[in-house]
């Protein structure tokens, strides 16, 4: 290891392995890079776990960078996956209205969805039913979006890391522990390491690492944790499709829906249950007294402040919280499914979601922060994977002034 780097990454996340090979696109190799990862190997957290659904943008407002980089970023995670023998499925989506309460809510999503480059279809209650049997037609109406597909995310992660190990150090089992911005230096394993620029793409540690730098004090981290449950091989339904509800777009989460992956299986979830640990993925994994004493203050601040809706938002998840429950919330979607229908899985992820400490709201769009030359990605949810390589090129753009 050098005691100089041109670039400084820290988290190996697909944001930070999409701005390594886009570092390297722009500059022709001739650039040094260091990725510094805490953890023995990539795709450990959110990126490894993720869904793999390439969004459309639908559900973010026209002008939010959410919006802006869905479409190229799929179309590029899309061409990459092909580029690189990575399967991909064409699947569709469909966005299903299941009372009248989601009536306003379904005629923002096809108004956006009609007025960009989406692809996007008004099903009738016959067309819902051909396409998805057991969907819940009550509405009579559906939004369908054919050209959806689903890439496998851990495949996309080990193959950037193939492609990017020529050029970049990979530093695994590593963190900081200290830094010096003045002077662009780090402390690493007890070596001091200067740099030309850094970037700070440390996920779930966001809010810590940019601390370090003393940045972004008004931002603190609020762990989601989703689970999920498998449809069981021998249950009689089947789904053909991702079916999606009608989200409420005051909050950052879009609902127990179903998944089907590039290997077949069909999934429901996520749920969205807040907890006290950033890595909290089994019982009481990576809880810390302090952290958790910091996350139960903010909940609780937003939860009587009943800001932007949480207290019902947070009074509906309660009720996903074991099977039964899940099941009630997955039958607004498939009304027919049981619980003998269904098995928990132990597919789960931690949504590391970003709440502004002022104003007592939820990040909805990505956040980046610079500060002379480090450049914190503070709020870089769902959808990061699919916007991530159009993401990373925006990133670099800002951090050289563009």
């Amino acid at each position: 290891m050098k005691n100089y780097y041109d670039n400084i990454i820290i988290g190996g996340g697909i944001i930070g392995l999409s701005i390594a090979r886009e570092i390297i696109k722009k500059n022709d190799s001739k650039t040094s890079i260091l990725l510094i990862e805490k953890e023995s190997k990539l795709g450990l957290h959110a990126s490894g776990r993720n869904s793999g659904v390439l969004h459309s943008g639908v559900y973010y407002p026209e002008g939010s960078e959410k919006a802006k980089h869905c479409y190229r970023g799929s179309m590029e995670m899309h061409n990459f996956c092909l580029d690189n023998g990575i399967s991909i499925k064409k699947i569709g989506k469909i966005i299903l209205p299941t009372s009248i309460q989601d009536e306003e809510g379904f005629n923002v999503l096809l108004s956006r969805a009609t007025s960009r480059k989406n692809n996007v279809e008004l099903l009738d209650k016959q067309q819902l039913v051909e396409l998805e049997p057991f969907a819940n037609p009550a509405m009579e109406k559906a939004i369908y979006f054919p050209n959806t597909i689903v890439v496998n995310s851990g495949l996309v992660i080990s193959k950037l890391y193939e492609i990017l190990c020529n050029n970049v150090r990979f530093e695994f089992g590593s963190e900081i522990t200290s830094t010096d911005p003045e002077k662009s230096i780090v402390v690493l394993k007890e070596k001091k390491i200067k740099y030309g620029k850094l970037y700070n793409c440390s996920g779930q540690n966001i809010d810590k690492v940019a601390g370090q730098f003393g940045a972004s004090k008004q931002y603190t981290m609020i762990p989601i944790k989703g689970t999920y449950y498998k449809l069981k091989d021998n249950s009689n339904i089947t789904i053909n499709h991702l079916i999606y509800p009608v989200p409420d777009l005051n909050v950052p989460f879009l609902g127990i829906h179903t998944l089907n992956t590039t290997q077949d299986e069909t999934y429901f979830g996520p749920s969205a249950m807040p907890v006290f640990g950033r890595e909290q993925y089994r019982y009481f994994d990576s809880i810390k007294v302090k952290g958790a004493i910091n996350i139960a203050r903010n909940l609780s601040m937003l939860y009587l402040k009943d800001i932007d809706g949480f207290r019902k938002y947070a009074n509906n998840e309660v009720k996903n919280f074991g099977k039964s429950g899940f099941v009630k919330s997955v039958r607004k979607l498939i009304p027919s499914l049981e619980n003998h229908d269904i098995s928990k899985s132990e597919k789960v992820g931690i949504r590391a979601q970003l709440v502004n400490k002022k104003t007592l709201k939820f990040e909805m769009d990505f956040l980046i922060e610079k500060q002379d030359n480090v450049v914190h990605i503070l709020n870089a949810v769902s959808p990061a994977f699919t916007c991530s390589f159009s993401l990373a090129k925006s990133i670099l753009d800002y951090s050289d002034g563009e």
